[in-house]
Formats: structure tokens, C-alpha cells, sequence
């Protein structure tokens, strides 16, 4: 039988940096979610590819933007940018960049298992918070 659940952000069960930005996530008997901080000029395959140790994100990924913008590419050169209030579902193959001065604060509802976690081989090691 479940029980209620309250987790927090400002207390995520793990943290992932990247250049750039992190990955906040909390876990429950349901899920993953993450929170993805992006910083201005962040950009995936500069900061995330070598943790992940691929040439694309090959995380699927279903986010919410509270706030920024980000620009996605697709590996078949599809394009589209999301903003504050968007959701968007973003299969395995892309790249991502902020736009602007802002920080992109998305919510993954999908990825944040597997997002910015060391690959085989990569250098960067994921944090624990607690």
C-alpha cells in the first residue's frame, strides 16, 4: 500500500553537476523526477557528452520548462526551442542549448534516471547530496 510522500528539490536525494549546470534528483516508489538547472551557456554536447561518453543525448526525456529557454536539435536536423510553460517530448538523439542570459529550469519526467550519469570509461563522477 503507498503512503504519502513529500520530497524536496532543495533537498534532492542526488545531485548531478555538469558544466554549466546539474541535475537534481528525487526518487519515489513511482519514479525518478529530475530538475535540470541549465545555466546560460550551457550546451549538451559540450558539457554532458563527456559524462555520458556519446556524440548525442540518447536519453529520452519528458520535461516541463518552469523558466529560460533551451534550443533542441535533433540528429535528423529537426529543430525546435522551448520555453517557460512548454512541455515537451524529446527522444533519444539531440543536442540542447540555452538561449539567452537565463537559466532553463526544466522538470524530466522520463530521463533523470539516466541523465549525466557516468558512462563507461568518462572521467566526471556523479555527487551525492546526502
Amino acid at each position: 500500500m503507498s503512503k504519502l510522500m513529500v520530497k524536496k528539490f532543495a533537498t534532492p536525494d542526488e545531485t548531478r553537476p555538469f558544466t554549466h549546470g546539474r541535475m537534481d534528483v528525487i526518487q519515489f516508489e513511482g519514479g525518478i523526477v529530475g530538475r535540470g538547472v541549465f545555466e546560460s551557456g550551457w550546451r549538451w554536447s559540450k558539457d554532458v557528452a563527456p559524462i555520458a561518453g556519446t556524440k548525442s543525448c540518447q536519453v529520452s526525456h519528458a520535461v516541463y520548462v518552469l523558466s529560460g529557454r533551451m534550443h533542441l536539435k535533433m540528429d535528423d536536423g529537426t529543430e525546435e526551442e522551448i520555453g517557460p510553460g512548454d512541455f515537451a517530448v524529446i527522444p533519444p538523439g539531440h543536442d540542447a542549448w540555452t538561449l539567452g542570459n537565463d537559466a532553463c529550469v526544466a522538470f524530466d519526467f522520463a530521463g533523470a534516471a539516466h541523465y549525466a550519469k557516468q558512462a563507461a570509461g568518462a572521467r566526471a563522477e556523479p555527487t551525492r547530496t546526502h
